[in-house]
């Protein structure tokens, strides 16, 4: 449906036709894009086993097809977000919804695993535009209102994809055959791309003139400083050598000359002058820090449920599945209560939330069995069900417009950064507290202490976040006090 507006832009006034957005067809392109990236994050990793066999590869090659795919994320989501906010964030999300299925559909057909590693990284770059832009598209598109309610639904939707990668890659693997886990994002891929084409509003160009310029100089070097970040964090499967040491290096250097990169450019790709705002600079803190603890779930819980509680393979999936369930359950109710009492509260109870569980976790005897392991996980991913949430709401609620794009993609990084030291530290943490080197042939006694100490950490850190989400509620209020005498 069309109608006639009237635009008045910095006392310019114009007549023009426009779409009227339907807000229902917006969050259904927008939740299709989350869902597929997500999806593909973890319904490659069920198939390595199968890939290693069909390609005649060691883990460690094949381990790049989940890699290239991460690496692709991390390095890209805040420039493609940036220039999401220069060029016009509608073309950029079709574009990249457009690359993901192409890149879907090589995956699928790749004779070589060079060639399946180079299409799962251009997937990756799919995947990056469409988590940096579904969040800044929200604040564009949705009632300041129910911006809590259109966040939950979307972290229903990336916790749904997390969950359904590995059964659904299990079920097509089994059923038809490897090719089948990339091939079929290719008709979700069109679905997504024809809503999102149908729905989203268009592009005003009249605002481009006030977004500067695209930073080359700063992309590249924060491209380069988040893989040599990346990387130190994820190779050598927990073994921590020079190699390591040096990318480690070359990421801290990287990071001093973004810095002074940004500092000097006309356009920088992040403002420094961001920082200072206090509510962004928790938002960022506190996400790496939750997503830190949430990575031991991950990490120490197959292990705990295998070998501390002897479980066969089927169970320890069927068990791992309820925390990823309780977030996708926990999305769409936490955003309604964001949008009526405030994200800010929600912070602090999700914060809560994963504290106990945690702390739970730390004191829990294995004797307990499989109740007594479900009970705090379910704690801990409802309370980050509700943190996400609310924590993206917070920030995504009251900034700039040309800053949804880069902010957008600076949460998802932060997230995506606190996923891979969550990886590699919490689960080096977890092989010392353990006494072991192997931790297939650990003992089910050094496995539950590992695991105690692990949550132990974990509880500590989300302590920490506490600590500063409660800094930055009493900054909110004295700040509210003072706007009320003056």
């Amino acid at each position: 449906m069309f109608k006639s507006v009237i635009l008045v832009r910095n006392g310019v006034v114009a007549g023009s036709s426009e779409r009227a957005p339907s807000i229902g067809g917006v969050l259904a392109g927008l939740s299709l894009s989350m869902l597929l990236s997500s999806l593909g994050t973890s319904i490659a990793n069920v198939g390595l086993p199968t890939l290693a066999q069909a390609f005649t590869a060691s883990f460690q090659e094949v381990q790049w097809i989940v890699l290239a795919y991460l690496l692709a994320i991390t390095t890209l989501i805040v420039s493609v977000g940036r220039l999401g906010d220069i060029t016009g964030r509608r073309r950029l999300l079709l574009a990249g919804i457009f690359l993901f299925t192409v890149a879907s559909l090589l995956c699928g057909f790749a004779p070589t695993l060079r060639l399946l590693i180079a299409a799962r990284a251009a997937q990756g770059l799919g995947a990056a535009v469409m988590m940096a832009l579904t969040m800044a598209f929200v604040g564009e598109t949705v009632p300041k209102a129910r911006t809590g309610s259109a966040m939950g639904l979307l972290s229903t939707m990336s916790a749904i994809g997390t969950a359904l990668g590995p059964s659904l890659g299990g079920v097509l693997i089994g059923g038809l055959s490897w090719r089948a886990i990339f091939l079929v994002n290719v008709p979700l891929g069109i679905l997504t791309f024809f809503l999102a084409h149908r729905y989203l509003p268009i592009d005003r160009r009249g605002l481009k003139s006030d977004r500067g310029g695209f930073d080359h100089v700063g992309t590249l070097l924060l491209a380069l400083t988040l893989a040599a970040y990346a990387l130190a964090m994820t190779i050598g499967r927990g073994h921590f050598d020079s190699l390591n040491l040096a990318l480690l290096l070359a990421a801290a250097l990287g990071a001093g000359l973004f810095v002074l990169a940004e500092a000097r450019a006309a356009s920088p790709l992040i403002r420094l002058a961001m920082f200072r705002d206090p509510v962004l600079s928790a938002s960022l803190a506190m996400s790496t820090l939750v997503s830190t603890v949430m990575m031991a779930t991950l990490v120490v819980g197959p292990f705990y449920l295998s070998r501390a509680l002897d479980l066969d393979a089927a169970m320890v999936g069927v068990v791992l599945s309820v925390g990823p369930l309780v977030a996708a359950l926990t999305g769409v109710p936490a955003g309604r209560i964001a949008d009526r009492f405030g994200a800010q509260r929600l912070t602090i109870v999700g914060l809560i939330g994963i504290a106990a569980g945690s702390f739970i976790l730390s004191i829990m005897p294995a004797t307990l069995g499989i109740s007594g392991y479900i009970v705090p996980i379910v704690i801990i991913t409802a309370g980050y069900g509700l943190f996400q949430t609310a924590n993206n709401t917070v920030v995504m609620t009251e900034i700039r417009p040309d800053q949804r794009g880069v902010i957008s993609g600076m949460l998802n990084l932060s997230r995506n950064l606190g996923l891979i030291t969550g990886a590699s530290v919490m689960g080096a943490v977890f092989a010392l507290a353990s006494a072991t080197i192997d931790m297939t042939t650990a003992t089910p006694e050094a496995v539950a202490t590992g695991m105690r100490i692990t949550f132990a950490l974990a509880a500590i850190l989300i302590v920490a976040a506490l600590v500063i989400a409660a800094g930055n509620r009493t900054r909110a209020v004295h700040l509210s006090l003072l706007e009320e005498v003056s």
